[in-house]
């Protein structure tokens, strides 16, 4: 059902492509002239096809509605595929030691991995290079 709508829509598209083009502009467009009297005189064939853009613009709009709804529905997942979800990693063994006094929990982290000496921190920057 979804592709015949599908094809309607784009036969809908063709005809109003058509007949806008059809229309007479204020530089003259592609109007095809009619008898001067009846359905296809200048004014017929202007409210003709006036009435013809307007029931093909609201057929457009509307099947474009309705192939949205269609495709949202259709293809909707039913389920949430939770084949490729990530587990948790194991917790790591809590065997770092406590901070220090001074309160800088990472000095405690350092010391459990191996570094027996964390960087102190230095009161100036006479390590630093300056550039004179």
């Amino acid at each position: 059902m979804f592709t015949f709508l599908l094809v309607v829509q784009a036969i809908i598209a063709a005809a109003l492509v058509t007949v806008i083009l059809m229309q007479r502009s204020e530089g003259g467009g592609l109007g095809v002239g009619g008898s001067p009297s009846g359905l296809m005189s200048a004014r017929g064939a202007a409210n003709f096809l006036t009435r013809a853009t307007t029931i093909l613009a609201t057929l457009f709009v509307g099947l474009s509605v309705v192939l949205a709804v269609i495709a949202s529905v259709q293809h909707a997942p039913s389920s949430i595929d939770t084949s490729l979800a990530k587990t948790a990693p194991a917790a790591p063994a809590s065997n770092s030691a406590p901070p220090l006094a001074g309160g800088d929990p990472l000095a405690g982290a350092a010391q459990s991995i191996g570094n027996a000496a964390a960087p102190a921190a230095q009161a100036g920057n006479e390590t630093v290079p300056l550039a004179n």
